[in-house]
């Protein structure tokens, strides 16, 4: 395996580790409910910084648009480019799967693609690489300290990689599942099987 899917992996492997180690505890999955629960655990959950927040960007369509704009509706939030070579499309084409799977009911969920890579995708660039995925996609781009919030609220991960054409970018590869107040619930791990990642999106729309 070439060596920076080797440092990509990696990357990806950490960010979603630290992701759900702080989601267990944010979200108590494995928690002792009501007066029971141990002291460390109610300390853990107090100190732990949420995963999701406040970012102002710019859509697909040139609109400003800030997180309060999605509120109201759950979310999968993924990452990206649009000059990623396997990554981004094979999510957004699994995301579009995963919705016809689920039918109507998938029409509440608002997808959102957050370029990590804003120097090259304008609105304008995001509108012509969205064309060929779902048409729910909302594609969001803006100032390289937008982007750098962004990735900063959700726990994420990107890295210009130079290359000997120009640069690539290495990023988180999860797809961060919202509750409708903007709190996070789950992820979808890259390469998630559809059975798993299925459950996963029912229990955010519940």
């Amino acid at each position: 395996m070439p060596i920076l899917k080797w440092i990509r992996y990696g990357a990806w492997t950490g960010v979603a580790l630290m992701a759900l180690a702080g989601a267990a505890i944010v979200m108590g999955w494995w928690q002792v409910d009501g007066p029971g629960r141990p002291d460390a655990v109610r300390t853990a959950q107090q100190t732990m910084l949420p995963i999701g927040g406040a970012f102002t960007l710019v859509d697909h369509s040139g609109k400003t648009v800030t997180d309060a704009d999605y509120r109201g509706k759950p979310m999968a939030v993924f990452f990206g480019f649009t000059h990623c070579p396997e990554v981004c499309p094979t999510t957004l084409t699994q995301m579009a799967s995963l919705t016809r799977q689920i039918g109507a009911e998938a029409d509440r969920l608002q997808i959102l693609l957050i370029t990590v890579d804003p120097e090259r995708d304008t609105p304008e660039q995001l509108a012509l690489y969205l064309q060929s995925f779902d048409p729910k996609v909302v594609g969001l781009t803006g100032s390289q300290e937008q982007v750098e919030t962004a990735l900063k609220a959700y726990k994420a991960y990107a890295k210009k990689i130079p290359t000997d054409d120009g640069y690539t970018m290495d990023h988180s590869a999860s797809v961060y599942l919202m509750k409708a107040d903007g709190s996070f619930r789950t992820m979808i791990d890259y390469h998630e099987d559809d059975k798993s990642a299925l459950a996963k999106i029912r229990m955010v729309l519940d």
